[in-house]
């Protein structure tokens, strides 16, 4: 029926034209005309409604949709039917017409009075079907933040395409100039500072932010406003997450946890990164993990000559493989499956790509269970990282650049202690080696392999209890991209011996993380799903270092890359230290290695089971 709706409407309209003249002439001549009058108007009135609806059709009123019509709408209704009917009385007068003049006037009232009643009933007896309609297909009513581009989108393809399952009823936007304006009939009803009020005036059961240029910071500041109703929230990313910066419907997703932290994007320094990575074979250890996975993506967008992607995990490193052979078959990729423990065959690697960089992501990270399995963590952390440095200095790599992470500041973990000795091998080799050895040292990757985020998602879904280990834990977070883009830049600026520090922005309690990943699955707290403590784990801090505190810490040009001051190591003495280690594996005995690492690491404090 929707698809005659406008025929009918134009059918309706030329009724109205002819019976408006009729009118016209019976008041004027109070109800009792002349014959010849009527024969003479209706000699030409085809010709009259033709040209009034031809002037209609021109005016695009057979286009609107009257169930979202506006006060433009309908004062577009009176404008365009004065001019039709003052168009078809011209003509009539043109061909001298013995019509009476007046009733031209009369009829030109009712035509106007008479369309704008018309449409009002269509609206009505519309938005009663549309009702109806809505509430079989069970649509949500939708706020959209943003009457710009992106969310005069979001609202046209909302009304086209029922299936999203969601319906436009109110907009917000900043932008005082577009109060009480109309996105496709959809009212702009006032600014975020309205969204409570709004959203309840309009029975709102989901929200769409939908200005994909604000800053994180703006973000979060809304996101946070949205936060208070307990309905549904999806966002439209921005447009530096569109490989060609055009905004597409189906890349609205729900609202991330990464989207309430309010960071900004990260500005990289691109001059310096192209000599950096353009033309050069570049090495990624560990590239099926999250943050080896993500370094390959960002690598490949200046042009490497090969990337090298190694791992000994063979599942992930094949799903990266894939998604990049998806996005660009001809992508200069080699995957191989190896162990960094192995020397002889890093070796053989070094010597058959011979990289010009190397990333060493390849890590055992996971704090509890490198507790339980101290061996794995040496052995990994330790002495894989030991082989890819010395391969790196015998293959005469230019630059290496080592992953750290917080954990490796006064550490209380032995994955923080393991990889505070890879910090220090990594400046000990910078003394006497060609290659420019650096690390990059930061805390907690949201989404990453391990962290809380995927945790309590799947806690959520399987409808809890969401896990927190204690209610005062706060950690430092950043996003995996952000993290990688900051690696290969302090990468890209590293003399050698350097070990940057990346500002992870402010601490963020876990238990209101956990809080507002509940509220963005649209759960209530104590009701639908309940937070449970278990204490801390073994190795676990409650407070992370705030690292770019530290006295010997400064700023370089980049705002969010910090520096610490390269120390002199006694290499001898570590490479001695480092032998001891190795034998302490074949011990079998945690607390034998236990001591040994710290006898390398001073100011480690190991968990009190292995005092």
């Amino acid at each position: 029926m929707s698809k005659y709706r406008n025929i009918i409407l134009a059918i309706l309209d030329a009724l109205v034209i002819n019976l408006s003249y009729v009118i016209g002439l019976l008041l004027r001549f109070d109800f009792n005309i002349p014959a010849r009058y009527l024969n003479s108007y209706f000699k030409y009135a085809l010709v009259v409604t033709i040209i009034q609806i031809l002037i209609l059709y021109l005016f695009k009123m057979y286009k609107t949709l009257w169930r979202y019509a506006s006060f433009d709408d309908y004062l577009k209704v009176g404008i365009s039917a004065a001019v039709a009917s003052v168009a078809s009385s011209s003509f009539l007068i043109a061909i001298k017409s013995t019509l009476p003049r007046t009733s031209f006037l009369i009829a030109l009232a009712f035509e106007i009075g008479l369309m704008l009643i018309i449409r009002m009933i269509a609206r009505k007896q519309i938005d009663k079907t549309c009702e109806d309609l809505d509430k079989k297909n069970e649509l949500l009513n939708s706020m959209i933040i943003g009457a710009g581009e992106a969310g005069t989108l979001v609202v046209r393809e909302m009304i086209k395409h029922p299936e999203m399952k969601s319906r436009p009823v109110c907009i917000i936007d900043d932008d005082t100039t577009k109060f009480q304006k109309s996105v496709s009939g959809i009212p702009v009803v006032g600014n975020t500072k309205d969204i409570i009020e709004k959203a309840k005036e309009y029975n709102v059961e989901e929200i769409v932010l939908a200005m994909p240029s604000i800053s994180s910071k703006r973000k979060k500041e809304i996101l946070n406003e949205c936060e208070k109703l307990n309905v549904k929230v999806k966002i439209m990313p921005g447009y530096y997450e569109f490989i060609d910066s055009k905004v597409d419907l189906k890349d609205l997703r729900e609202v991330q946890i990464e989207d309430l932290l309010g960071r900004d994007q990260v500005v990289l320094d691109k001059n310096i990164l192209n000599e950096f990575l353009n033309d050069k074979v570049v090495m990624v250890t560990g590239a099926g993990g999250s943050i080896g996975s993500e370094l390959c993506r960002q690598i490949l967008k200046y042009n490497p000559k090969k990337l090298v992607m190694l791992d000994i995990y063979e599942n992930t490193t094949y799903d990266i493989q894939n998604e990049i052979l998806r996005d660009n078959p001809n992508a200069p990729i080699d995957v191989i499956i190896e162990s960094v423990r192995n020397f002889d065959r890093m070796n053989a690697i070094f010597g058959i790509h011979k990289p010009d960089v190397v990333f060493h992501a390849a890590a055992h990270k996971h704090v509890p269970l490198m507790e339980h399995s101290p061996q794995a963590a040496v052995l990994n952390n330790v002495f894989g990282t030991k082989n890819v440095i010395d391969c790196a200095d015998i293959h005469h790599v230019k630059k290496f650049v080592l992953i750290s992470t917080d954990k490796a500041v006064n550490p209380t973990s032995v994955m923080g202690c393991t990889k505070r000795i890879c910090e220090l091998l990594v400046q000990s080799k910078n003394q006497n080696s060609n290659t420019e050895y650096v690390a990059v040292r930061f805390g907690n990757v949201l989404g990453s392999n391990g962290s809380v985020i995927p945790l309590f998602k799947r806690q959520i879904k399987e409808g809890g209890p969401v896990t927190v280990t204690d209610p005062e834990i706060i950690r430092y977070f950043m996003t995996i991209p952000e993290a990688c883009q900051l690696v290969m830049q302090a990468g890209a600026m590293a003399e050698g011996g350097e070990i940057f520090v990346l500002d992870m922005g402010e601490p963020v309690k876990i238990v209101d993380l956990a809080k507002k990943l509940i509220k963005l699955s649209g759960l209530e707290l104590g009701k639908d799903i309940d937070i449970k403590f278990t204490g801390l784990r073994p190795g676990e801090k409650l407070y992370e270092e705030t690292l770019i505190e530290a006295n010997n810490i400064s700023k370089t040009k980049y705002d969010m890359i910090f520096v610490e001051e390269p120390v002199v190591h006694d290499s001898e003495k570590l490479l001695k230290d480092l032998v001891d280690l190795e034998n302490t594996t074949k011990q079998n005995s945690k607390l034998v290695i236990v001591k040994q690492l710290k006898k390398i690491v001073p100011n480690y404090t190991p968990d009190v089971e292995h005092q």
